[in-house]
């Protein structure tokens, strides 16, 4: 098959994704709200949510999404202020997440990725990703703007390529992508997670310096979602990926056949919890496959 084919089919695929009925009865929020001083959590309406902060020298903004999401973002900035908009941040390289960049180049900001992200895009770019204009490396990077420090920190590997973590301890604030879906049971079929990799950087997202974070996804009510998750909702996100690891392998030990395994696996108590009837055995098939053929997403260290 052709890459322009390639393109195309994976076009219509995240279409058909975006337009399907939502497990939520509620409508995605569109919202911009102050989470703390300078600090705001934007949602556009499209089960995606961004942040960004605004200082003296400028504005830094965290998960462009897509060039429509970005668009409405920014005019929710010009609603707060005029200063400029310098950073636009992508946590990933996952072009749901990565996409959009171009519309906030276009009004003079620098795009920014860890170069993992950055190598995949210039590999398999997609028709709304652009070239990111920083790339960094390592485990750590700081950027200044307007007093405040913008800790960058990428976890290795866990979700993803590149996939970064931004603090800001002055504001007592983080952004995180994907890792934590507050009262969500994991994604469809945890697609890109490297599940013991996304345990290990669980814990060590909870000794990180921040008090609340804005989360790429929500399940949290549509009043208490704008606020933002906290650390108790990533210990929250680590305990069920441990209990359902554990429910397996009780199935296991109860001589439960593996092809029974996962609608045999119970829950109980994320029986609340968004995604819960669709989504739970498919969680339990990818702890599986990962238990049998080894964990992947993979790549070499340095």
């Amino acid at each position: 098959m052709k890459l322009t084919n390639l393109k195309a089919l994976a076009t219509a695929s995240v279409v058909a994704l975006s337009v399907a009925a939502p497990l939520h009865a509620e409508t995605p929020l569109e919202y911009t709200n102050e989470i703390a001083p300078g600090v705001y959590s934007f949602g556009g309406g499209n089960g995606y949510h961004s942040m960004f902060l605004v200082t003296d020298d400028g504005v830094a903004v965290f998960e462009t999404i897509n060039s429509a999401h970005g668009e409405k973002m920014i005019e929710a900035i010009r609603e707060i202020t005029e200063q400029p908009i310098e950073y636009a941040m992508h946590s990933h390289n996952h072009w749901d997440h990565a996409s959009g960049g171009g519309v906030f180049q276009a009004v003079g900001a620098e795009t920014v990725a860890h170069t993992l992200a950055a190598q995949y895009l210039a590999a398999v770019p997609g028709q709304d990703t652009s070239t990111p204009d920083i790339v960094w490396d390592g485990n750590r990077h700081d950027i200044e703007i307007g007093g405040a420090t913008v800790q960058l920190h990428y976890l290795g590997l866990n979700h993803g390529l590149g996939m970064t973590v931004f603090v800001i301890p002055e504001k007592r604030v983080a952004y995180i992508a994907d890792l934590v879906t507050p009262d969500r049971v994991g994604f469809n079929i945890m697609p890109d997670f490297n599940i013991g990799e996304w345990e290990r950087s669980l814990g060590e997202i909870l000794e990180l310096d921040f008090d609340v974070a804005v989360c790429s996804h929500t399940a949290l009510p549509a009043e208490e979602a704008p606020n933002g998750c906290t650390k108790t909702h990533v210990e929250e996100e680590r305990q069920f990926l441990l209990d359902l690891r554990g429910a397996i392998f009780a199935e296991f030990q109860k001589g439960t056949p593996s092809e029974q395994i996962p609608t045999s696996v119970s829950l109980p108590q994320y029986a609340e919890w968004e995604g819960y009837d669709d989504w739970l055995a498919m969680n339990a098939w990818r702890v599986m496959l990962d238990i049998w053929m080894g964990p992947y997403p993979w790549v070499p260290e340095g």
